[in-house]
């Protein structure tokens, strides 16, 4: 029997599948830190432009956020990275992840306990006031407050219920769509049920809200959602300002390739 020739593919033909791999890897990069949000502003740092540059090597990644000042709290910086430095390591063929802090009164301090996987309360120590997932929890009740807010008033402006009958607004009588989504994600996010009988207004415990203190509630929760709102433009604008390498909303990502195509 003959023997069968192994096609072997030419230098431009690898040249080729290496770039399709590496556009393929940085899509993927950017696809794992848009899971990533701010915890305070409730967005993704990408579309934040809280990302200030990927970089794909021969070992890894190496990835630089950046906040829109040097003085952003320390605990909601250290979240930030850590959240991305996981969601990076769940990346599939990733190699090594390098998350970095950039321009922040306390960047040595933060990139130094990623690198060390030491951990908030190692990384801060006595300076510490409450464990990592106290702090990420007080923001995803945030977060749920907000997108709440957002579907009673949808509901309410579309006319498909009246402020007397909010009480008895279920997830079943919300309409398809984002914000209906969003909520459910916040919802799953601290734990609270998501069937469609689920009151849509409840507390921090998914406990329906009594009728006489919805008023209350609800007062509250649209000051959350225009605060994190208001911030979010905010901080769009400090970071435009502070950085001159984006466009005009500072969300220019710089994304480098440097490992061999031969």
């Amino acid at each position: 029997m003959s023997a069968v020739a192994t096609p072997t593919a030419s230098p431009t033909a690898r040249g080729r599948t290496s770039a399709r791999h590496g556009a393929s890897l940085a899509n993927d990069v950017i696809a794992a830190l848009s899971t990533v949000m701010d915890p305070e502003l409730d967005e993704p740092v990408t579309e934040l432009g809280f990302v200030r540059s990927v970089a794909l090597h021969p070992s890894g990644v190496t990835v630089h956020l950046r906040l829109p000042t040097s003085f952003c709290s320390p605990n909601f910086a250290y979240l930030m990275v850590s959240d991305a430095q996981d969601a990076l390591r769940r990346v599939r063929g990733i190699g090594e992840v390098t998350v970095l802090l950039d321009d922040h009164h306390d960047s040595d301090k933060i990139n130094a306990g990623i690198a060390a996987d030491a951990g908030y309360l190692g990384t801060f120590g006595a300076e510490a006031e409450e464990s990592l997932d106290a702090l990420r929890l007080t923001f995803l009740r945030k977060a749920h407050t907000a997108a709440m807010e957002r579907c009673v008033m949808a509901a309410l402006t579309s006319g498909s219920v009246v402020q007397e009958d909010l009480g008895r607004l279920t997830l079943r009588d919300l309409p398809a769509g984002r914000t209906k989504e969003a909520l459910l994600r916040r919802r799953t996010d601290i734990g609270l049920g998501v069937a469609p009988s689920e009151p849509v207004v409840v507390d921090e415990h998914g406990v329906g809200v009594p009728d006489e203190e919805l008023p209350l509630r609800l007062r509250l929760a649209r000051s959350v959602r225009i605060s994190i709102e208001g911030n979010a433009h905010f901080c769009r604008g400090l970071l435009a300002t502070r950085y001159a390498d984006g466009d005009a909303t500072g969300i220019t990502t710089h994304i480098t390739d440097t490992r061999s195509t031969s």
